[in-house]
């Protein structure tokens, strides 16, 4: 076959013939620390062609994607990457004795005689990966955002006939929603699920002038039995990626599929439903009880002092672990403005050791407080999980050399990018501050839908 297979998390297997490339492989183990789990098994021929591929891309370093109890299987491949700035992945796999090749962004490279692919990284330490398999485009955006990137997309998919978009399109749980106010009551972000996926597939074929849809980076659910409350945000039913949709039926593929790229036929992979089976915090090395020795909490006090720009909006970050209280004080400013974070001590001190803060954001076990500040965002994830873990970009001085970086690669759309997400972070915060006004927009969603 000459085409593509979807399957798994975020899994595309391009065929010349033979497999010749897979994306972020997650095919055995769990991720965030035991919380998520796959949703579908993986059949054995979608398995055999995983390994069989030359070529492995990862996007970034989430466990959904670059996942450690599945890297071993790719020893010995090409492991293709974007070019991140901070070159992180590219190090700790290249000290693990893996063939690492980072793809230069906007450059097209030739995989085999059908199959060339082109990497643009982003700033937020992700990436999108676009393929030219026989004259189709295949634009697998996984959970990357929109960033500075969309005018050359829309540049190259405007060249192609056929183009296909692979991206997260959910109810938004891939991300910290597990919020608590100062009550004790959970406080999940109103917006979720306030928009049916299927009018947010129609936003995104429009953003990126692709025609067709495949559902991707979305099947996983939750498992330990502390985060198991968040299934309730999982895409369980791929119908409902249709749901709100405005478009022909046939622009939106089966979420497991098979297509071949001579004849533009294709069919669903038959892959089963994986039943649930909740598991203790245990069952990971978490125990609520557990509390913080000495050392973990001046591990916890490098880490978050060593990241400068907290400063500027946190005045205190609050652990609390097997019912003790840690304040670890960022700015001088007084206890006004802080985060609490309640979470195993297990987890807790691999995510510092590791830094890999994200992972138990996304992890939706950890419980999390906001005092005086209206989101973690733009203050605190980006700079804590992307542009410190991973950027490696901790002090005021490096995260300027990295700005300085990003804004060199793409300066006009990053100049364009800048101050629209300025724009919208200013109207997102002045929403969330008012609740009403969600329900009002739902509500003229629903009278125009």
């Amino acid at each position: 076959m000459i085409g593509f297979e979807t399957i798994g998390n975020a899994t595309v297997i391009c065929h010349d013939r033979v497999p010749v490339l897979c994306t972020d492989p997650w095919v055995t183990g769990s991720a965030y620390f035991g919380s998520w789990t796959h949703k579908f098994e993986l059949p054995p021929d979608q398995l055999r062609s995983i390994e069989s591929c030359p070529y492995v891309w990862f996007s970034h370093g989430h466990p959904d994607h670059l996942n450690p109890d599945s890297l071993p299987r790719f020893k010995g491949r090409t492991i293709l990457l974007p070019d991140h700035y901070g070159g992180r992945i590219a190090r700790d796999l290249g000290s693990q004795g893996f063939t690492v090749k980072i793809l230069e962004n906007k450059k097209w490279y030739p995989l085999s005689e059908k199959i060339s692919i082109l990497c643009l990284s982003d700033y937020n330490q992700d990436a999108i990966l676009l393929i030219n398999l026989n004259g189709r485009l295949l634009l697998n955006m996984n959970d990357a955002t929109n960033r500075d990137w969309m005018g050359f997309i829309r540049s190259v998919t405007s060249q192609f006939e056929k183009t296909f978009l692979l991206r997260l399109v959910n109810h938004g749980d891939a991300d910290m929603i597990n919020l608590f106010d100062e009550q004790g009551r959970r406080a999940v972000p109103p917006f979720l699920k306030s928009v049916p996926l299927g009018a947010k597939v129609q936003a995104k074929l429009a953003a990126t002038g692709c025609r067709y849809y495949v559902p991707f980076s979305t099947f996983h659910v939750y498992q330990r039995t502390d985060s198991i409350w968040a299934n309730e945000y999982v895409v369980f039913d791929p119908k409902e990626f249709s749901e709100g949709f405005k478009g022909s039926p046939d622009q939106i593929l089966p979420a497991n599929v098979r297509y071949d790229c001579e004849t533009d036929a294709y069919e669903e992979i038959g892959s089963q439903a994986l039943p649930l089976t909740p598991k203790p915090p245990e069952a990971f090395g978490d125990n609520w009880s557990d509390q913080l020795e000495k050392e973990d909490k001046e591990l916890a006090r490098r880490y978050f002092t060593s990241i400068e720009s907290l400063r500027r909006s946190i005045d205190f970050i609050r652990l609390v672990v097997g019912g003790e209280e840690t304040v670890i004080e960022i700015s001088k400013r007084g206890f006004k403005s802080g985060i609490t974070f309640e979470v195993p001590r297990n987890s807790l001190v691999a995510a510092l050791r590791w830094e890999i803060f994200d992972d138990l954001l996304i992890g939706n076990f950890m419980k999390t407080t906001l005092h005086n500040i209206k989101s973690l965002y733009p203050d605190f994830t980006p700079y804590v999980a992307k542009y410190a873990d991973n950027g490696r970009a901790k002090t005021d001085a490096e995260l300027k050399a990295y700005w300085r970086e990003y804004r060199r690669r793409n300066p006009l759309a990053m100049f364009k990018h800048e101050l629209s997400m300025k724009t919208t972070q200013r109207l997102r915060n002045y929403i969330l501050a008012d609740g009403r006004l969600i329900r009002l927009a739902y509500a003229a969603y629903k009278r125009v839908s």
